[in-house]
This record gives C-alpha cells, structure tokens and sequence, in this order.
C-alpha cells in the first residue's frame, strides 16, 4: 500500500528486455529495501528484482500497455514512493498501485492542470474526491462527468514531482480512490439488479 505522497524523484538509468522490460532505477533511497519489497514508480506497483546503488523492476506486458511505463527510456524521471510500513503517517489517501488507465493532459495554465481519461472512468470521477496522477495523491476540482477533470498543484507538489515537468498531450497514470470505485461499482450493481 501508498499513500500518494511522492518521497522524490528517481532517474531511469536503463530499459532492457522485449516481451518482459527490465528497468534499473536510481531512487531517492534504497535504505531497508529488500528484493520483493514494493516501490511506486509513477503510481504503478512495481517488485524491486535487485537493489544495490540502483533497483531493478520487471515489467510484464499488460502493466507496459495500461500505463506510461512503456514510454520510459533511460534518463526518464519518475515519482518514487517507498510502501507504507505500519505505524507511518498516512498523509495522502491509501493506494495499490493499480492503475485503472492512462489520462492524457488538455491544458495546463499556472498551477491548474487538466485531464481527459477514457469515458468509461467518468463514473468515478467525482468533484472533492480523491485521486492518483502519477501516484501523486490529489483532491478533484471540476469534473464533466465523461472523464475530464481539473486538479490544482500547490508549488510544493510541482518541485517535489514529474508534474511540473509535463507537457499538454503527456500521458499520466491514472488510479481511482479504491473506495470509490467499490461505492460506484456497488450502485451500478443495485441498479442493475432493480432495472434501473
């Protein structure tokens, strides 16, 4: 589990393999990281292979279609976030690292950005609810209802982040609050089943 507060960025060093990816990253700290220990990379749950000065991650095919991490090459920056270990604050809102799909930015003016992900997740997109945008933990402003929603970034979040670093037509890895999604998923069920 995470909490979507991002600990720093870290710096892809290489991206080797073809069916199965491996990437070696250099991350902000690899103290207590052990191999089979979970990091967040850009929201995405990923299992460390092998740590020394850098970790290594293998990455299979469906997690390289949904998300951005198959558009990485060697020097890409990445938010990195160490798994929550009990007893940490939870400062953010609770995270798997699964990520739903991929959000591509429509405009960006100051510190307001806006996203359009695929319709289908506009269920889910609820204006004050939470949401991860390359695993970093944010509240919804404005929202169509069709997947279009607008987020807006405090200085602080665009220094610590890959956020500030993003272009209009960028992609973004998108995960809903799980508790969302099982309250929405539980309604369209029962509406379903009264034939509504």
């Amino acid at each position: 589990m995470f909490t979507g507060i991002v600990q720093g960025t870290g710096y892809v060093k290489s991206v080797t393999g073809d069916s199965i990816v491996t990437m070696e990253i250099e991350i902000p700290s690899t103290e207590g990281l052990k191999i089979g220990g979970s990091v967040s990379i850009d929201g995405v749950c990923l299992t460390a292979t092998s740590v020394g000065n850098t970790v290594s991650f293998d990455i299979i095919p469906e997690t390289l279609e949904r998300t951005t991490l198959g558009s990485l090459k060697s020097g890409s920056h990445v938010n990195v976030e160490r798994a929550l270990k009990f007893g940490d604050e939870l400062g953010g809102h609770l995270l798997s690292g699964h990520i739903m799909g991929k959000g591509e930015i429509i405009s960006i003016e100051n510190q307001d950005y806006v996203i359009q992900c695929p319709s289908g997740m506009g269920d889910y997109i609820q204006e004050k609810g939470y949401i991860a945008v390359d695993g970093i933990s944010l509240t919804i402003g404005d929202t169509d209802g069709k997947g279009c929603f607008a987020i807006h970034i405090i200085p602080e979040t665009l220094r610590l982040t890959t956020l500030g670093t993003k272009s209009v037509g960028e992609h973004v890895n998108i995960e809903i609050d799980a508790m969302t999604q099982a309250v929405v998923e539980t309604t369209k069920r029962l509406m379903e089943s009264r034939g509504a």
